[in-house]
């Protein structure tokens, strides 16, 4: 089984344990959050990271703040402090207002609900790799890390990969390191190799190399947020890599829960990018590689237009274009 990224351990009462993603490879170590401000801090320093996973977090961060606050007014207030933990990835909003929603203090409701968000979003992550595993052809290469460390399930782009896994179909990955936090080198090819898969690292300019060479067969990404015509935020360098699947003729497939669709903004203009700091690339876990005082640009995630994209596969089945009226649907039938 993939490794799980979080848990809620007791009842109304208890506690959320955190995976440090932060601490991967090198150690497997556990936070217990016990207040709204722990899971404040291990969204931003992505302690915890993956839209969906974070979204799941958020949840039970509302279930924590809720003991601290007398008022839906001022559990209200708890929630938007939660959400500016980082502006991009829908999935965090998305569960606060779900949590707010419920307009009770009541601990043991909203931890009901917290845990019906976390059962979702692992059934969203079945589904999609369902929905992703005829897609899979040849070598397959991802971004960052859209595998269980980023949700509360199988992932979302290595969902289809797990599904293979699972019936005895050997996959082969290729996975960026992906620059600057190198989550692909520190955390997918973790859980990869964990789950006995074949997984290669390459560093992220080389990545187009790769596709153009013919090796590979399919790029699965995951998202942090999808507007209303397709276009997709996720974690910067994406929009490189999609240019570049284009250009070698290879499918390019976003894998993502409803719940990461934004029908409120039109397109991915709309889209906030968080801006993270600087040392972040210029002095990568505190070690400096370059010359100090020169400022480094460094924004967490790109847009990738719709029309780069092949289809989205989500836990509603495959979408493909035209984008804005499949999504549309996909999104009524999950609201009714």
């Amino acid at each position: 089984m993939p490794p799980a990224a979080l848990s809620w351990a007791g009842g109304p009462s208890g506690v959320l344990r955190i995976l440090d993603q932060t601490a991967l490879p090198a150690r497997v170590r556990w936070l217990t959050c016990r207040a709204p401000r722990d899971v404040y801090g291990a969204i931003r320093a992505l302690r915890v990271r993956g839209a969906p996973a974070i979204g799941v977090a958020a949840a039970y961060g509302m279930v924590l703040a809720a003991r601290g606050c007398r008022s839906l007014g001022q559990f209200a207030r708890a929630g938007a402090r939660l959400e500016a933990a980082r502006p991009t990835a829908v999935n965090l909003s998305w569960a606060v207002r779900r949590m707010l929603a419920l307009r009770t203090l009541d601990p043991a409701e909203l931890l009901a609900e917290a845990r019906a968000i976390h059962l979702e979003d692992s059934e969203a992550c079945r589904r999609i790799g369902l929905a992703g595993l005829p897609l899979l052809r040849g070598n397959v290469l991802t971004h960052c890390n859209a595998g269980s460390l980023a949700t509360a399930g199988c992932g979302t782009a290595l969902a289809a990969v797990y599904e293979a896994l699972a019936r005895g179909r050997r996959v082969a990955v290729w996975s960026t390191e992906t620059r600057p936090l190198f989550q692909g080198a520190r955390l997918t090819a973790w859980e990869l190799s964990r789950a006995g898969a074949d997984v290669t690292i390459l560093v992220d300019s080389a990545a187009a190399g790769l596709l153009a060479s013919g090796r590979i067969g399919c790029v699965f990404v995951g998202a942090d947020r999808i507007a209303a015509n397709g276009d997709t935020a996720n974690k910067v360098g994406t929009l490189a890599h999609a240019l570049a699947a284009r250009a070698a003729g290879v499918p390019f497939y976003v894998a993502a829960p409803r719940s990461t669709f934004d029908s409120s903004i039109p397109d991915g203009r709309h889209v906030r990018i968080e801006q993270r700091a600087s040392e972040e690339v210029t002095a990568p876990f505190g070690l400096q590689i370059a010359p100090r005082g020169v400022p480094a640009w460094n924004p967490a995630f790109d847009v990738t237009p719709a029309r780069l994209i092949t289809a989205f596969v989500t836990d509603a089945g495959v979408l493909r274009p035209p984008f804005r009226r499949a999504i549309r649907k996909a999104l009524a039938s999950k609201s009714r």
